[in-house]
């Protein structure tokens, strides 16, 4: 298929595009270093054996968003 297109700007006006950046905040999830406490406080519960590193992890990752306040709409 051999299609062409057709400009919708005539040749003679110029098309400003504009590029805009926004910057993510997650205010409501916690932050790295308060997940690895809580998931390593959970290991040593366990005395330091047993359970895998990723599971407390998403545990303690789980928790602490859950405590969270959901921003108002």
């Amino acid at each position: 298929m051999n299609a062409k297109v057709k400009s919708r700007a005539p040749e003679n006006e110029t098309v400003a595009v504009a590029i805009v950046e926004t910057e993510v905040v997650l205010d409501n999830c916690p932050s790295h270093e308060d997940i690895a406490a809580l998931a390593y406080s959970y290991w040593v519960a366990r005395g330091f054996q047993d359970g895998s590193p990723e599971e407390d992890w998403l545990r303690a990752e789980q928790e602490l968003c859950s405590d969270q306040p959901q921003p108002k709409d």
